[in-house]
């Protein structure tokens, strides 16, 4: 039968010491009980578990042991977006569950950040909050601006489908190399008069039609990276950008694009699958069959709700592998090891949403 706790341990916290002297082991056979980073005989773990619960003692307290290793146990995990747009995007949130698993080994938190140069005084951001590492989510001009903040902190930074400079790692999509062969599956197809739907330009993110000056002067990675290759095997395509990945982003474009019968395209490139989905009900809107009036394709290879027995053509990319990576450079750069920058490869897909140009546009 265990010991009754003195008067002390009773008015405050108790302690690994406390559990180790009222069960008879020594502080270290105690600890290892609850770290489980050594085999401890069945008896023993028993009997220290027993007199922890009559003590109260539910393990070691992680405020000390962040104070111990100098670290916060948070990662940041930041992103230009609102929140709430940004996990309506199934790749965002397949990206963060790769992430997450990539983290799990640290034990670490993680603290999810709206890179907004509108936020209040005492708002947490890059530059202020306790962290140990950052993972940006793109990198453009403004989120640079904060992302040097974290530097001159001495913070390990990864980034994601973005660049923030030859010593940042970074886990990014052969964008250009998956943008290009869907602009020639439909170039196969006989298609030339072919519309491009983007995403955001910067972090303006304007609606509409995209002039050439406009489109030079792209800061969002993801959206250049994707446009380029399109333009150069459509270079008089029409671009319009959007203003986020959605579905009625889609349906705004697509609107656009197919109101007047004597300009509408044969075939839409949208550089994500939402933004697909809302082209094509745009044009189920607009009367026009798909793919034998119209073809579409996008971009993710997500599953999309409302596309009925559609199956998209697409790029598909492993969201969750590049997110899980970016976890992994973070715990290597927390462990002093080198982290290296990572380029995966997307599948192409060919669905039921695109194929031959028709023998021409239709009027109505």
């Amino acid at each position: 039968m265990t010991s009754d706790p003195d008067a002390a341990a009773v008015r405050r916290r108790a302690t690994i010491a406390d559990v180790a002297r009222a069960a008879g082991v020594s502080p270290s056979t105690a600890s290892v009980v609850f770290s489980g980073k050594a085999p401890v005989a069945d008896a023993t773990r028993e009997r220290v578990l027993a007199v922890a619960a009559e003590l109260g003692y539910t393990g070691p307290d992680p405020r000390a042991a962040s104070l111990r290793r100098g670290r916060s146990g948070i990662v940041a995990v930041a992103l230009e977006e609102h929140l709430r747009t940004a996990f309506l995007d199934p790749i965002k949130t397949a990206t963060m569950d790769g992430l997450t698993d990539g983290l799990a080994a640290l034990g670490a938190g993680v603290l999810l950040l709206r890179d907004d140069p509108e936020a209040g005084a005492d708002a947490p951001t890059l530059a202020t909050a306790p962290i140990d590492a950052a993972v940006l989510i793109g990198c453009s001009p403004r989120m640079r601006e904060t992302l040097q903040a974290v530097r001159n902190r001495g913070l390990p930074v990864v980034v994601i489908e973005g660049d923030a400079g030859d010593d940042v790692p970074r886990m990014e999509l052969d964008n250009g190399e998956a943008a290009a062969q869907i602009a020639h599956h439909l170039r196969a197809l006989g298609h030339r008069d072919v519309a491009v739907v983007t995403l955001p330009f910067d972090g303006d993110k304007v609606r509409g039609d995209a002039t050439p000056e406009r489109i030079a002067m792209i800061t969002t990675p993801v959206t250049s990276a994707r446009l380029s290759p399109t333009l150069e095997v459509f270079p008089d395509a029409r671009v319009v950008s959007a203003a986020s990945s959605l579905i009625d982003e889609g349906l705004i474009a697509g609107r656009t694009l197919f109101a007047d019968p004597q300009t509408r395209p044969t075939a839409v490139i949208a550089q994500s699958d939402l933004l697909a989905a809302g082209v094509i009900r745009a044009a189920e809107e607009a009367g026009l069959r798909v793919p034998e009036d119209v073809s579409v394709a996008g971009f993710d290879g997500i599953a999309v709700d409302g596309l009925g027995e559609h199956v998209l053509t697409t790029a598909v990319q492993p969201a969750v592998e590049k997110g899980r990576a970016a976890g992994d450079a973070v715990a290597r750069l927390l462990a002093g090891e080198q982290a290296a920058s990572i380029r995966f490869t997307c599948t192409f897909r060919e669905g039921t949403t695109t194929g031959p140009v028709p023998a021409s546009p239709p009027l109505s």
